[in-house]
């Protein structure tokens, strides 16, 4: 058999593709089998892409913080400082505009270790801090921080107070701020500051204001460091009947005392109360917190007074008596929760003593009670001066005590005066010590022009020989 015809009915096909290639070529532009670069389109440039330096990371020399706000770090290239504890740095444009080591010796690092060592009984301020973070000057006492999980070694480290640090760490590509900053004595580290982290410093300078406050009240430094400085402190440590002690403890509480329980209340750094020994207290040793109170004896004297028999009688008429032992009552009944004065008391009246604190007196032959006052006299209308600061409680004529006052000078002392001729303040006003109160009279049961004078401290009399040109602050021996 003959294949020529075969071959000829292949040709058609092979026309019709090149026919269909042809086609295509027009209509897309571009020869797929052509190899030359040359083209009436213009083909854009292809630009290579310029790589962004990476930043030397800045490398932190040292740093220094002069106390819970200010502080400065020192770069190769510059300085930057700041005023926030480190939650926002600064450029400094000359070291010129730092804070200087002088200005933290008097408002600074010297003054926050002061006032810690009042109440760590040390001369350092990191006394009782973690054995890894207790150093206060710049030399490293941290040799590894944990940040976010990773542990990272430390360059330089400084502890303002036992828990309130800071560190730097080798380089500054480990930290988004230049110092890492612990609230807790070093037992964890943030990188800049956060809310809780600022309530805490908030709260460290809340309580070095407090500590300022309390040392005031004390007679010197070392009365400061000694009653700051104790867990439980008794002032004074030994006392008689008729005495008070103050009773500073360094947390919230209460103390049992001859049947009666007392609240220890806030005030500055410390948490205090009266312990008013009463005249039925027996001599002996009393514990009080892990303290021992010593309660010595006192003899008191006797006195004899005559009066006339239409005054003896004032005493049998009890329904007036106790109609006015309520007012009494229920005026001292509240007391500010606070110490209301800052300085010393003082004598309200320049009388003559007739009768001292104590005596046991007896009248027309009869006993009649211990005398829990001084009996001052005076010149009838001599101004009466208010003992301290404090609130007036009581403004009142009553029956056996005439015109009377008491003042309220907090935590439960009351100041009283008797037997005025006039009043010169009514309940509730705020007096300030030396303020005239009244006048010198002999109203109620009185034999003469005199002021009766006393303390109560929760409603126990007190000698008012105690607080004389001081205050409880200053009985610290």
């Amino acid at each position: 058999m003959s294949v020529k015809p075969r071959k000829r009915r292949q040709w058609p096909l092979l026309v019709g593709a090149c026919i269909l290639a042809a086609g295509a070529v027009i209509f897309i532009g571009d020869s797929p089998f052509e190899t030359s670069t040359s083209s009436n389109k213009e083909v854009p440039d292809i630009v290579a892409a310029t790589p962004v330096p990476t930043p030397t990371p800045r490398v932190a020399v040292e740093f220094r913080m002069l106390d819970l706000d200010r502080g400065w770090v020192k770069y190769a290239d510059g300085m930057a400082h700041t005023t926030d504890g480190g939650a926002h740095w600064q450029e400094a444009t000359s070291t010129e505009a730092l804070p200087t080591d002088g200005e933290a010796a008097t408002n600074g690092l010297e003054a926050i270790t002061k006032l810690l060592s009042l109440e760590s009984g040390t001369g350092s301020a990191a006394e009782g801090a973690s054995a890894t973070a207790t150093a206060t000057s710049g030399s490293p006492s941290v040799d590894i921080v944990t940040l976010n999980g990773t542990m990272f070694d430390v360059k330089q480290s400084q502890f303002v107070t036992p828990k309130i640090g800071w560190a730097l760490l080798p380089s500054t590509t480990n930290s988004k701020s230049p110092l890492v900053l612990t609230v807790d004595g070093g037992q964890s580290w943030i990188d800049g500051m956060t809310e809780d982290a600022k309530a805490a410093i908030q709260g460290v300078k809340a309580h070095l204001t407090q500590l300022k406050a309390e040392a005031l009240l004390y007679k010197d430094e070392a009365g400061a460091k000694a009653a700051m400085g104790a867990n439980w402190k008794l002032i004074p440590e030994q006392a008689s009947p008729g005495d008070i002690v103050l009773v500073r403890h360094k947390e919230p509480g209460s103390i049992t005392w001859q049947g009666k329980t007392y609240t220890l209340q806030p005030y500055e750094a410390g948490y205090f109360t009266y312990l008013p020994i009463s005249m039925s207290v027996k001599a002996g040793t009393y514990p009080i917190g892990d303290q021992t109170l010593t309660i010595k004896a006192k003899k008191f004297e006797t006195q004899y007074l005559k009066v006339t028999e239409q005054m003896e009688s004032m005493k049998q008429d009890t329904t007036r008596i106790n109609a006015d032992q309520k007012k009494i009552d229920l005026a001292r009944s509240k007391s500010e929760p606070s110490f209301l004065f800052s300085g010393p008391f003082v004598k309200p009246v320049e009388g003559i003593l007739t009768t001292p604190y104590g005596y046991t007196r007896y009248v027309n032959g009869k006993y009649d009670s211990a005398h829990m006052a001084l009996d001052l006299a005076a010149k009838e209308g001599t101004p009466i001066k208010a003992t301290n600061d404090g609130v007036v409680a009581l403004a009142e004529l009553l029956y056996l005590t005439g015109n009377s006052i008491y003042i309220d000078h907090g935590m439960g002392l009351f100041s009283q005066y008797a037997h005025l001729s006039e009043l010169r303040v009514k309940p509730g006003d705020r007096v300030k010590q030396g303020d005239i109160i009244g006048l010198v009279g002999t109203t109620g049961f009185s034999t003469g022009p005199h002021l009766h004078f006393t303390f109560w401290a929760h409603n126990i009399q007190a000698n008012p020989d105690l607080f004389f040109n001081t205050t409880p602050f200053q009985w610290v021996k």
